[in-house]
């Protein structure tokens, strides 16, 4: 079995979910500091990028790492929140304001955020299943649906 697959299988558990969540801002500051290529989990095999958004209340950025899947040019993430029953505040931070910018591989792009809702929601949620098939027990642990949005660069 493949470090990434075993990794995928244990993200289906609510203790890996717990440990996630605490080593949170660790992993931030490391990924920050490599560019992406190193995660707490070791060199990065999942997709991931460093988020930038713009704080709802506070207006000072705030960045946020996260899987992600593509479709065409766009980024597709989701606000599973680790499966915990309210939403990440970087998801509250797009709605606010959806001009946010994403870095993968050291390059930082400027986007656009959108949320998406019923067909779009349906046709993209394969693809971020493919990435991070725990994304289906954060949702029924958590009691809402999680929310899925597209980054478009600007």
């Amino acid at each position: 079995m493949h470090f990434t697959d075993a990794v995928r299988r244990l993200g289906r558990t609510r203790w890996f979910a717990r440990l996630g969540r605490a080593l949170t801002g660790l992993d931030r500051r490391l990924q920050k500091a490599t560019s992406g290529r190193w995660s707490v989990l070791g060199r990065s095999q999942l997709p991931q990028l460093i988020l930038t958004t713009t704080g709802a209340r506070s207006g000072q950025p705030r960045e946020a790492v996260l899987l992600y899947a593509r479709d065409g040019e766009r980024w597709l993430i989701m606000g599973s929140n680790w499966g915990q029953a309210h939403h990440p505040a970087w998801s509250t931070n797009l709605l606010a304001d959806p001009r946010a910018s994403v870095t993968v591989s050291g390059r930082t792009t400027t986007v656009v955020a959108h949320l998406t809702l019923d067909d779009e929601r349906t046709r993209l949620l394969p693809a971020l299943l493919a990435v991070w098939p725990g994304y289906e027990e954060y949702a029924a642990r958590s009691g809402r649906d999680l929310r899925v949005f597209t980054l478009t660069p600007a």
